[in-house]
């Protein structure tokens, strides 16, 4: 793309940033990034990215020590609000996929804010009372949000069974979201109507749904995950090691305390998991010496906090009043702290977190990448390869329900399709 096409393309994506109402403060590293992005890609025109290149950014950006996390996270926004709100460019078309966060646009943001700013606080309050998690509350907000710009800024108490079915339609059909995505923005606004506004948001089960798809799970062979763990190394091997050896989700495992890893009994207690269940899951023997170690790395890093009075960790409000202590306890810290402080986005204290999820799926995307492993490959593809493996060695298909945290069986049957002889044991004609 020549200097001054790119220098023209800027100009106008300001000019978007300023329609959007983005404060300058942020709009100038937005234009940044883009600015950036488009060195990165080295004379290719924006819309001719694939989303391998929009990762192959990110990632080299996150490699870079000068770059922290946050700023990683500013980057994606930015290149985000430059194909929906600015080129305009189809999502799917340009290949962005939904769970990058290329899902839908809310047009002037602050007055959404300043418009319905109490019903908003008001959403979180009820959310909060339920002690849903923050990523909940997050998306929830997200969501009705993004209904209320649909709907050129109209107070919900105003709209209809109509309109919510209208904007259904449109997801489907217009933004071609996964039916994973439509009935999470489903959710949000049967909650938005029934807890908050305490109004019945009437019939609308008519409305278009998206289509649902079955994926078959990818898997590692055990040789392609001991590629990828050679090419790992810290406690990002050891994250990686508890996917493959227990079965972690990503967020079981950032959360993890030190009383939630029992090496006497040889196993991983999973609290408050997807669905907000407890479980057991095994510690696998070759995880226990790199945990050990991690976790005398993190006794140290407690001492230093419990030195400087850094607030406690963060806990479930039922615990912190039943325990008021407990947040400075050794036993509730995180097994997996991050390297700075952070404030937590509900009390505004500075608080040692736990490691950023987003960073530990960016290593080990770029370990199978160094790898050389052909396959797309994320934290959960070792959790497929976990339950996998566990059925290829013998195990019930029951016990494995129990390991993974599945609600129902039928969850854990499509693991059964990615054995090497699903179903009855004929061999192939070819083979014959």
């Amino acid at each position: 793309m020549p200097r001054e096409t790119t220098n023209l393309l800027l100009t106008d994506f300001a000019a978007t940033l300023q329609k959007l109402r983005i404060p300058e403060a942020k709009s100038k590293f937005y234009v940044h990034w883009v600015k950036r992005f488009g060195r990165f890609l080295n004379g290719l025109p924006f819309v001719q990215a694939s989303p391998e290149m929009v990762e192959a950014f990110l990632i080299d950006l996150a490699a870079d020590p000068l770059i922290q996390d946050w700023q990683v996270e500013q980057a994606k926004e930015a290149v985000r609000v430059l194909y929906s709100d600015h080129l305009k460019v189809n999502m799917h078309n340009s290949g962005f996929r939904e769970n990058e966060g290329f899902k839908d646009s809310i047009a002037e943001p602050d007055k959404v804010e300043k418009l319905h700013g109490g019903m908003l606080k008001k959403v979180a309050s009820e959310i909060r009372v339920r002690h849903y998690s923050i990523r909940t509350e997050e998306s929830y907000l997200a969501w009705i949000k993004r209904f209320i710009s649909f709907n050129d800024l109209k107070d919900p108490r105003v709209l209809d069974s109509g309109d919510i079915r209208k904007y259904l339609d449109f997801l489907a059909s217009e933004r071609n979201v996964s039916s994973a995505t439509q009935n999470l923005a489903l959710n949000s606004l049967v909650f938005l109507y029934k807890q908050v506004l305490k109004k019945d948001p009437g019939e609308f089960g008519d409305f278009t749904r998206a289509k649902a798809s079955t994926r078959i799970p990818t898997v590692l062979s055990r040789d392609e995950i001991g590629l990828l763990l050679k090419n790992m190394d810290g406690v990002y091997k050891i994250m990686a090691g508890l996917f493959w050896g227990s079965g972690l989700r990503v967020m079981e495992c950032v959360r993890l305390r030190i009383q939630d890893i029992d090496f006497d009994m040889q196993r991983i207690i999973v609290r408050n998991g997807k669905g907000a269940k407890d479980r057991i899951t095994m510690l696998p023997a070759r995880s226990v010496a790199p945990l050990r170690e991690q976790i005398e790395a993190s006794r140290k890093i407690f001492k230093a906090d419990a030195a400087q009075k850094v607030a406690g960790v963060y806990l479930w409000p039922s615990i912190e009043r039943k325990f008021p202590n407990a947040a400075r306890e050794w036993i509730w810290q995180y097994v997996f702290p991050s390297e700075k402080l952070s404030v937590d986005p509900r009390t505004r204290l500075v608080r040692r977190h736990h490691l950023d999820p987003n960073v530990l799926q960016r290593r080990i995307k770029q370990a199978s990448l160094d790898a050389g492993i052909a396959k797309r490959v994320s934290c959960h593809t070792l959790r497929h390869s976990f339950a996998t493996h566990l059925l290829q060695a013998g195990a019930d298909i029951r016990t494995v329900q129990e390991l993974l945290g599945h609600s129902d069986v039928s969850t854990t049957m499509i693991y059964t399709h990615v054995l090497n002889r699903p179903g009855v044991p004929v061999a192939s004609p070819a083979d014959a």
